[in-house]
Order: C-alpha cells, then sequence, then structure tokens
C-alpha cells in the first residue's frame, strides 16, 4: 500500500472504474439526474462514464452540478482577486467554512472558469462514512482529514495529512483547501485554530516555519452568502453552548446539512481571494509566536474582505435596537430578513433570536472592531 492511500482521493487510472459503478447507485443516479434534467438515463450514463480523470469529470459533470445548484437556489455568485493569482501556480487556499460541501464547490468552480489550478481538498472522515458520498468526495479530489483516535494516533495522522499537503503542493503542482477551523462557523465569527497552521506546519521540519509557509503561497479566501440556507439548523448548537452543555450531533445531522445547504436558497454569494500571505521572518522567534501571527493575519484578512450584505446589516440593527446602518438595506430588506426569522425559529424564545440574529451581524461586528484598531 502507498504511504497515502488511506486518505488520498482517487487517481485518473481508477476514476472510469469508479464511474461505471457510480452510476448504478441510486443517490449518485438522483444528483445526475438533477445536473442534466433534460437528459435520458442512458445519455447521462454515456456523458459520465466517457470522462476517464478526475479533471475531466469536474468539467464535464460536476462544474454543471454547481453552475445548476447557483443558478437554481441563489441570486448569482461574484468573485474578486483571482485575477491576481498566477494559472501556473499552486497555492494553499484557506477560507472561512459555512458550508460543508458548497464553500470548496464554488470555489473550484470559480478556478475552473478563471483557468487557475483547482485544489485538492480536506474533508473530515465524519462526513465521508456513507459509501456513496466518500465515493463522491474521491471523485471530486477531496482528501481526509481523520478525527478522534489516541493523542497518539492523532499526531501520527496530522504528520502524514502535513506531508500529503506538501506533497500536493511542491511536488504535483496541486493548490490545496482547507478550512481556516475545524468544522463550520456556526456564530458568524470566522477565527482562524492555530491547530490547522500547526498541522500544516509538521512537514516543515528543521525549515524555518515563515520561510516555509511562505513557500506554500497560502491565499485567504472570504466566502459571503447572502441568506444561510443551514442557519436554522446551527441555532441548537449555539443554544447548547450558550448554555455551557455538551452538544450531540443526530445521526444525519451532517447529511442533512450538505442537502439544505446545496438546495436551500442562498440569494448573492461573494468569494474574494487575497493575494499570498507575506509573512515576516524573526530572528529567534518561537514557533507558536510565528503560527499565531499567521492566525492573527488569515482572521484580519477574511474578515476585512468578507464581503456583507443587507442581512448582515439588518440583523446587527435588529440585535441592537438601531437604525445605525440603515442606508445599507431597503424597508423591503428589512421586512424580507423578519420574515425568514418568524419561518426558521421561535420568535417567542428570545435566546434563540439573539443566537440567529448574532449569527449574521458577527461579520458587521468583526468589521467595526478591526476598523477600530
Amino acid at each position: 500500500m502507498e504511504v497515502y492511500d488511506d486518505i488520498r482521493f482517487f487517481k485518473d487510472d481508477e476514476v472510469q472504474t469508479v464511474l461505471q459503478s457510480a452510476v448504478r447507485h441510486p443517490m449518485i443516479k438522483t444528483l445526475f439526474q438533477y445536473t442534466f434534467p433534460d437528459k435520458s438515463d442512458d445519455e447521462i450514463k454515456d456523458i459520465v462514464t466517457r470522462c476517464t480523470s478526475i479533471n475531466e469529470f469536474q468539467r464535464e459533470v460536476i462544474s454543471k452540478t454547481v453552475t445548476r445548484v447557483i443558478d437554481t437556489t441563489s441570486a448569482g455568485m461574484t468573485s474578486s482577486g483571482f485575477d491576481e493569482l498566477d494559472t501556473n501556480t499552486s497555492y494553499l487556499y484557506i477560507s472561512n467554512h459555512r458550508d460543508i460541501v458548497l464553500d470548496t464547490s464554488l470555489l473550484n468552480l470559480i478556478l475552473f472558469e478563471k483557468n487557475l489550478i483547482r485544489t485538492a481538498s480536506a474533508i473530515g472522515d465524519n462526513l465521508v462514512q456513507r459509501p456513496f458520498v466518500n465515493m463522491l468526495s474521491k471523485l471530486t479530489r477531496n482528501f481526509i482529514v481523520r478525527r478522534g483516535g489516541s493523542p497518539r494516533e492523532t499526531l501520527l495522522s496530522s504528520i502524514k495529512l502535513s506531508d500529503y499537503i506538501f506533497h500536493l503542493l511542491m511536488e504535483e503542482n496541486r493548490s490545496v483547501w482547507i478550512a481556516q477551523r475545524q468544522g463550520r462557523t456556526k456564530d458568524g465569527n470566522d477565527h482562524t485554530e492555530q491547530g490547522v497552521l500547526k498541522m500544516i506546519a509538521l512537514a516543515a521540519g528543521k525549515k524555518d516555519i515563515a520561510n516555509y509557509l511562505n513557500d506554500l503561497k497560502i491565499v485567504p479566501v472570504s466566502i459571503s452568502y447572502e441568506y444561510d440556507p443551514t442557519d436554522a439548523l446551527k441555532v441548537p448548537e449555539l443554544l447548547a453552548k450558550a448554555a455551557d452543555q455538551e452538544y450531540v450531533k443526530s445521526e444525519n445531522e451532517d447529511f442533512n446539512s450538505i442537502m439544505y445547504g446545496a438546495l436551500g436558497q442562498k440569494k448573492h454569494i461573494h468569494i474574494h481571494a487575497s493575494k499570498p500571505l507575506e509573512i515576516v521572518k524573526i530572528d529567534g522567534e518561537k514557533t507558536n509566536k510565528t503560527l499565531q501571527r499567521v492566525v492573527d493575519q488569515l482572521d484580519t484578512t477574511i474578515q476585512l474582505n468578507y464581503h456583507l450584505w443587507p442581512t448582515n446589516y439588518v440583523a446587527h440593527d435588529l440585535l441592537h435596537v438601531s437604525r445605525k446602518y440603515s442606508k445599507h438595506y431597503s424597508e423591503h430588506d428589512m421586512a424580507q430578513f423578519e420574515r425568514r426569522l418568524r419561518l426558521r425559529v421561535d420568535v417567542e424564545d428570545q435566546m434563540t433570536v439573539t443566537s440567529f440574529l448574532k449569527m449574521y451581524a458577527q461579520p458587521v461586528t468583526n468589521k467595526e472592531l478591526l476598523n477600530a484598531e
């Protein structure tokens, strides 16, 4: 067995055989029917099974799936910053994380349209327990992040993951995407976990950490949805956290979040790619201090470039009982958001309402704090 076989995505010479099986799976078949609503089952099977590589599968099938999601569940997607990136260079994209599948799917559609190198993307092993989800993830160039295990097992899997990310970026010239934190942001407060950077830096060995991370060309990415289709699903976890209680996911919670995220209304979407970070080397600085500086750079860059929508400003004003940001939204925007609030949560429960409003208002608060510094 090759060293990365337990976490890697499919190789191109495996793709066609896997697709021959995939087209027969009921759930995957439904996905392909959604992608090609005007095609017969035989026509769809022919399109899919002709693909002989991940690139071809992404181009001929998945890019069309994601485009249809945008067309049917949003008011459109815009992007900025990507034109500043080099089409022949691999980058380590680190983004905020709002949706399990869409974040990386939308990013890769933009990379495809801009002729930039598409990513291999990190996905938690808890999300690929269902065989058909695992199959689809490996067909779309996702690699596995092992969760849980003993401290020794966690360390060993982190070392392997770090080595694999280096291998992809530096030896295969393959861009990589990873979220700034483990799990999605539920409260709208996009912050980077230092542990993510510690894992990435494990492959540096005795190299200077700042120089090593600069070599990886870290590009901060800000992903912004006007409406979060999974907003109501996130509230129970926020309430448990506020009450200092342990939150236990239901059996199908992650899968339901994937489905709601894909098929729920998002209104407008914007994704911004910043320039690669330039991390200053400070002689004698301890690794943790260097990593914390990078965390701060990522947080500042992602939060400042997060595109604010009327929903964010409305939520902030409702939360603070003010009209401070009224120039950023119309009365219609306010009425739409209040209607969504009534439909999604129990408006008689003040804690629930507050949690829902904070989810949308926090990006405004973050920009206020950054602009005050």
